[in-house]
């Protein structure tokens, strides 16, 4: 498990691309019949690709845990971005469909994935935090999940967000999740951007042609720098940095937090006026 410690946003403004990429961008987590993290020191969040495709893939400690099984003194949350999947947790069975998303408590001991059919594998995205509470085990389809229209044609952002893990939502620990997908026509996601001292985030980027990129745009609002993404790849963001990003064409992201609390509407934003 790759570990990725913390960045001072004074040193960041000093960092040429390959040190951006290589401090923030989680690439390369995408394996058939693996499942691959990146352990960050951002409220110790740990983020993730689980892609069974024609063997089942079981969820393993490591040592940076130090910890008997994964979930020991974590919680996750699962959200599928390809083919139909199954998960197994302590004995229970969950079929979860593209974009349907599971939350998984601290203390969940025996985690399994697989795919429905190998030649269209489940791609299970998942973020982990560390949980001082337990809650229990909540599947939650995309059709049931909070959702509202954002944005609009003229400013080339309409699209629709999902609430799966919030206050109001899937209970858990300090895990906040959902996902936002773009319209056809429309590229820009979070505009105006904002920050949230009391949180981290990660943005995982999907449903992006081969041949398109997002261009995602990181860094103080009045000092910026942008990350080049392609499908199925992460951008970490520091409570200190703001996330937006705009596409070569529509596309589709999941967004996670962790941190002092689970509000959604928890941010300080900035109007576009003001970056630089």
């Amino acid at each position: 498990m790759k570990i990725i410690q913390h960045v001072h946003s004074e040193d960041f403004k000093s960092y040429q691309t390959d040190k951006i990429r290589d401090r923030f961008l989680l690439d390369g987590l995408k394996e058939p019949n693996k499942a691959n993290f990146v352990y960050a020191h951002y409220d110790r969040m740990v983020t993730g690709l689980i892609t069974p495709t024609n063997t089942e893939v079981t969820l393993d400690t490591y040592d940076i845990l130090r910890a008997d099984f994964f979930l020991e003194r974590r919680e996750m949350g699962v959200i599928n971005v390809g083919g139909e999947g199954t998960i197994i947790a302590d004995g229970a069975s969950y079929d979860l469909a593209k974009l349907d998303c599971l939350y998984l408590g601290k203390g969940v001991k025996d985690v399994k994935f697989s795919s429905k059919d190998a030649q269209h594998p489940a791609v299970f995205y998942a973020l982990s935090a560390p949980a001082h509470q337990t809650y229990p085990t909540t599947f939650l389809k995309n059709s049931d999940a909070f959702s509202a229209q954002l944005g609009s044609v003229e400013t080339a952002n309409e699209r629709k967000i999902a609430r799966y893990i919030h206050k109001d939502g899937i209970q858990s620990c300090q895990l906040v999740m959902g996902l936002t997908i773009l319209s056809p026509g429309s590229v820009w996601n979070t505009i105006p951007p904002h920050t949230h001292d009391r949180r981290m985030e990660v943005y995982f980027y999907f449903d992006v042609d081969e041949e398109h990129r997002v261009f995602h745009y990181m860094g103080e609002p009045q000092e910026t720098r942008h990350i080049l993404v392609a499908n199925h790849e992460a951008v970490l963001s520091p409570t200190w940095s703001i996330h937006a990003g705009s596409g070569t064409k529509n596309y589709s992201f999941i967004w996670g937090m962790a941190g002092e609390n689970l509000d959604y509407a928890d941010m300080d934003t900035f109007g576009v006026k003001e970056l630089k």
